[in-house]
């Protein structure tokens, strides 16, 4: 039986630039992710990966 394969996606957590905010966000994101308190860009969809635009924390599995 075949092993399954652990996946290439995770969760990040990551702190707004602006207002010091700490939010999870998908490293895969299909749209652009706003802080949810300040509205400021965290993460950019490029198309596969996510262009992270703030400091990352920590990365989850």
């Amino acid at each position: 039986m075949k092993e399954p394969k652990d996946p290439d996606s995770k969760f990040i957590k990551v702190r707004c630039s602006k207002c010091k905010n700490e939010q999870v966000i998908f490293g895969k994101a299909a749209t652009d992710v706003k802080c949810l308190v300040c509205e400021e860009l965290l993460a950019k969809s490029v198309g596969g990966k996510s262009k992270i635009k703030s400091r990352i924390l920590e990365v989850l599995d």
